[in-house]
């Protein structure tokens, strides 16, 4: 019996042990203190990123211009090499030996041509075989530059001056079909950098009356930012309707040769705001691909608010619709609240929340 009722001293012990944490625990939470603060809004500049294409501002293809056997190969690939140089050469045996014959037949008939005139004047021929006799001097001559052009075809020389591409399944010795391709040759001084801007910013654009043109810079791939800046110069006639793009081309100069054609990019295009509504992005919480904060009264009580995302920068969001700088936003511990519930709440000047975070991108 003794015993029965120790044991129910110490249930009933334990219990008031219990309830008094518990009430201590909630009497904690109740106490909480949260902190709150208000959006800012100031000017900045927003870089906006679109993978690019970079391309040589002159990229074309070499191909045989004549049939024959490769003789000799003047280049290797990458090089570096001016206009007029001379790059492959095509074996010119049968092409001379055309141009041998067409300049003897242009001889023959300049003979034939000076007898003729020579009896005309006498009044042996008549004018018609002079004539006729010119004639065929002047096809024997038209016939002697199209063998001499189709010997120049023999020699490939660069049309500008460029980086040689790789070769083609063609060396030294192999016979070349017309047209057949060797490489190709590319002027790589500026470079042409595509990139695809959807409508809305299209529009933003081309609707904005600007005094100078407008300067982007690239990142590589690397993620290092080419240390030239380039220039907008065009915006292709059509848009694709696939994406509802339209392609931009900015134009950058390359004097250190380190561009390449075919490399790819990003396009940094600063876009300067004004009076932009800014809170910290560790203010916000999501929600089914949303972005939400939660918002305190001044009674302490919370609410969820859904805000529209324009951009970010490092630690900040660019709000565009939901929040007005009037408005009081939970600035931590926004896993310990509920939509709903009542807090006890400090509010933070949003200077001293916003001077430690970075208001520009990098």
């Amino acid at each position: 019996m003794k015993t029965n009722r120790n044991i129910l001293f110490l249930a009933v012990g334990c219990a008031m042990f219990l309830a008094s944490c518990g009430s201590s625990h909630n009497t904690h939470e109740e106490t909480a203190t949260f902190k709150v603060s208000q959006p800012i809004k100031q000017d900045t500049v927003l870089i906006k990123e679109y993978v690019s294409q970079i391309r040589a501002i002159q990229h074309i293809e070499l191909r045989a211009l004549e049939k024959g056997y490769l003789q000799k190969i003047f280049v290797d690939e990458g090089q570096h090499v001016k206009k007029g140089q001379l790059l492959f050469q095509i074996q010119p045996t049968i092409y001379q030996a055309e141009f041998q014959k067409a300049k003897s037949e242009v001889e023959f008939a300049r003979v034939e041509y000076e007898n003729t005139k020579a009896l005309a004047d006498k009044n042996i021929v008549s004018q018609n075989e002079v004539a006729l006799a010119k004639a065929q001097l002047e096809k024997a001559k038209a016939e002697m530059a199209l063998a001499e052009t189709h010997l120049s075809f023999t020699e490939l020389r660069a049309p500008f001056d460029g980086i040689v591409g790789k070769f083609e399944e063609v060396r030294l010795g192999s016979l070349l079909d017309e047209g057949e391709l060797l490489t190709t040759l590319s002027d790589n001084s500026k470079m042409w950098v595509y990139f695809n801007v959807p409508e809305a910013e299209y529009l933003d654009y081309a609707m904005t009356e600007k005094d100078t043109a407008e300067m982007v810079q690239l990142r590589l791939a690397n993620n290092r930012v080419f240390p030239e800046s380039g220039i907008i110069e065009t915006i292709e006639s059509d848009f694709n309707n696939a994406t509802g793009n339209i392609a931009f081309r900015a134009t950058f100069s390359n004097p250190n040769g380190l561009l390449r054609h075919g490399q790819t990019g990003n396009i940094l295009w600063p876009k300067p705001l004004d009076e932009v509504t800014m809170i910290p992005q560790k203010a916000t919480f999501e929600v089914l691909d949303k972005k939400f904060v939660y918002l305190v009264d001044d009674e302490g009580n919370v609410r969820s608010q859904e805000i529209k995302i324009e951009g970010e920068l490092n630690h900040v969001y660019l709000v565009s619709a939901g929040l007005t700088t009037q408005d009081k936003f939970l600035l931590e511990g926004l896993r310990k609240v509920q939509n709903g519930g009542k807090i006890h709440f400090e509010l933070v000047k949003p200077e001293e929340v916003f001077e430690g975070l970075h208001l520009h991108a990098e």
